[in-house]
């Protein structure tokens, strides 16, 4: 039997859900995810495990937590992130910081992306810590997921965990996906010169500048749809979206300055860098052109795409446990970093990501005990038999 006990999945669940945790590009909405690694950390270390914290941020506010059962080489690894997108209280028929249930669904910000993962891991982990493993079982939580990915950026620069396989818990419906897109952001300035408007020559007009990248990039997207094809998604082809626009003061004034935000989410075999370098080259011509100043930058750390083989062991025990061939999907996530330190990835967790980043997020209760009933299988076969 155990040597400790946890409280059940949904009281779990609803002790991380109320440590608001959100990560945003704009710093009057990001929070730390500190409270959240830390009532993790207890937790784990209730059952056995090790811990590490790894520090992101001067004052501690921001961290990954490491926490390890058994030891030795390869191993497990069952990751997710701590962090919420940000929320608009007013929108929600329920409270965002506390679970409500409701029609066999629990519903909460973050309760299905994903938070909801980490008591069902622990649920599975709790049934092995009095059982000598062959190979130690990591449990991963990390910070900034949904904005920068510091957090899965930090661990691969550090080199560890180093284990053979990793699974991710994001909401897949209990389906593998070893396929998915990568995501960059990106913010294009132009800076004109402001001057009356009754005179077009007394000043150079940003918001021409941005027609003309916006025309650029639109033949660019084509470009990337023709060069670049993956039938192994529903859409098979790079994106590119024009997210939003922000330049110009008055009507009666040239527009000195304007800047465009827009995302691209790449194939696998289409790296972040490469488009990086390619929408740089095709804006300093137009730069030069007409007398503007244009540059680029990152929003966001970005993810790179991401592809497991489909023969490796991981994906075909995945695929035999729940029935279901893998899958690809167009929204990303840590895997590539998990494969930057070497290990077999997939993405498999409970819920739907249809229910995310949106008022009243939830996520259904029978997903519960399937997703335990898979993890115990996954420990007892990578970590008790190998």
């Amino acid at each position: 039997m155990p040597s400790a006990k946890l409280p059940g999945p949904i009281d779990l669940l609803g002790n991380l859900v109320s440590l608001p945790s959100v990560s945003s590009t704009q710093a009057s909405l990001d929070q730390g995810n500190r409270a959240v690694v830390d009532t993790l950390a207890q937790w784990l270390q209730d059952l056995g495990f090790s811990i590490e914290i790894q520090d992101l941020q001067a004052d501690g506010g921001k961290a990954n937590l490491i926490a390890t059962l058994g030891t030795g080489p390869g191993g497990l690894v069952l990751a997710g992130h701590t962090d919420t997108v940000p929320y608009d209280e007013a929108l929600w028929q329920y409270d965002p910081l506390r679970i409500t249930e409701s029609n066999e669904r629990l519903y909460g910000l973050g309760s299905t992306d994903m938070k909801g993962f980490f008591p069902l891991l622990l649920q599975a982990a709790q049934q092995f810590v009095d059982t000598p493993l062959q190979q130690p079982l990591i449990v991963l939580a990390t910070a900034d997921e949904e904005s920068s990915m510091q957090g899965a950026r930090a661990l691969a620069a550090a080199g560890y965990p180093r284990a053979r396989q990793a699974i991710i818990g994001e909401p897949t419906g209990l389906r593998p996906v070893r396929l998915h897109k990568g995501i960059m952001m990106e913010a294009i300035h132009i800076q004109g010169r402001s001057g009356h408007s009754s005179d077009p020559e007394l000043g150079v007009n940003a918001l021409d500048g941005l027609h003309a990248v916006l025309g650029d990039l639109i033949d660019y997207r084509q470009s990337l749809r023709e060069r670049f094809q993956h039938p192994a998604f529903a859409v098979q082809y790079p994106t590119l979206n024009l997210g939003c626009v922000h330049g110009g003061d008055n009507p009666n004034r040239i527009c000195g300055s304007t800047e465009l935000h827009f995302d691209v989410r790449v194939t696998p075999g289409l790296s972040n860098a490469l488009v990086r370098e390619e929408i740089r080259q095709r804006i300093g011509r137009i730069a030069q052109s007409r007398n503007l100043e244009i540059s680029m930058q990152s929003l966001i750390g970005g993810a790179d795409s991401f592809e497991q083989a489909a023969g490796c062991e991981l994906v075909q025990l995945a695929e035999k446990l729940t029935g279901h061939s893998s899958e690809a999907v167009a929204f990303a996530t840590e895997a590539s970093y998990m494969q930057q330190l070497g290990m077999d990835t997939i993405v498999l967790g409970p819920g739907s990501i249809n229910r995310a980043h949106q008022p009243d997020e939830y996520i259904e209760l029978d997903q519960f005990q399937p997703c335990i009933d898979l993890l115990v299988q996954f420990i007892r076969h990578f970590c008790v038999q190998a």
